[in-house]
Formats: C-alpha cells, sequence, structure tokens
C-alpha cells in the first residue's frame, strides 16, 4: 500500500465489497489485517463502514449490506512479477490487486484474494 493512501478508507472500501452473507468478528480482522495490523485503524474502520452502511455487527458476527461485489474482470487485476502475498505472506509469480476508490490492494494470491472477497 501506497503511504499517501488512506488506511481507513481502504479498509472500508474493502468491507464494502464482500460477498459473505455474514462471517465472524476474527475472519473479518482476517481482511483488514490485509492493509493494516495497528488495532486503532481496525477499530476505526470497522466503526466507519458500520456507520456508512457497509456493515452490521450483532456481537462477534459482522453482516456485510453487498450489493458492490467487486468485477474480477474490470476491478481484480493480476500481474506476472516477484510477489509477496499481503494475506499470507506466500512468495508468488502472479500478483491479484484490488482495484478500489482508495487506491490499489495486494498483492493476493489466487486463493487468498477469493478468501478476502469473500468468494472462497
Amino acid at each position: 500500500m501506497d503511504e499517501s493512501e488512506n488506511p481507513v478508507e481502504l479498509g472500508v472500501q474493502l468491507l464494502a465489497r464482500l460477498e459473505d452473507a455474514e462471517l465472524a468478528l476474527p475472519d473479518v480482522i482476517d481482511r483488514i489485517e490485509t492493509i493494516t495490523t495497528h488495532p486503532e485503524t481496525t477499530r476505526a474502520i470497522l466503526e466507519e463502514a458500520e456507520k456508512r452502511g457497509h456493515i452490521t455487527r450483532e456481537g462477534d458476527t459482522v453482516k456485510p449490506a453487498g450489493g458492490q461485489f467487486l468485477s474480477f474482470e474490470s476491478e481484480v487485476v493480476s500481474r506476472e512479477g516477484d510477489f509477496e502475498c499481503r494475506r499470507c505472506g506466500a512468495s508468488i509469480s502472479t500478483g491479484y490487486f484490488m482495484k478500489l476508490e482508495a487506491g490499489e490492494h495486494g498483492p493476493f494470491g489466487s486463493s487468498c484474494i477469493r478468501k478476502v472477497t469473500g468468494r472462497e
């Protein structure tokens, strides 16, 4: 992530695009940790996403509002290179990047991009 990008905005946009019907809070935090591991920033992302209506929280369950799914054809791009997955840390030769309004987020490996977006 470029330092000029706002991690809270990037996190809110990531949560707005989740395809899961509902997630346990630790699974949501797993996705946020691809952006930040800072507890205050994580909390700010969750609070802002809830305030904007992108998610609702009931105890340890998070329900995405849905409807704004990423298009794998236009909003997830792949690039060849020598990358490290932002989610699992594996070395990858094909990196998948999410194009969000707040900036590009990635790279992810093929299974991690599906996990982060909720397609798996």
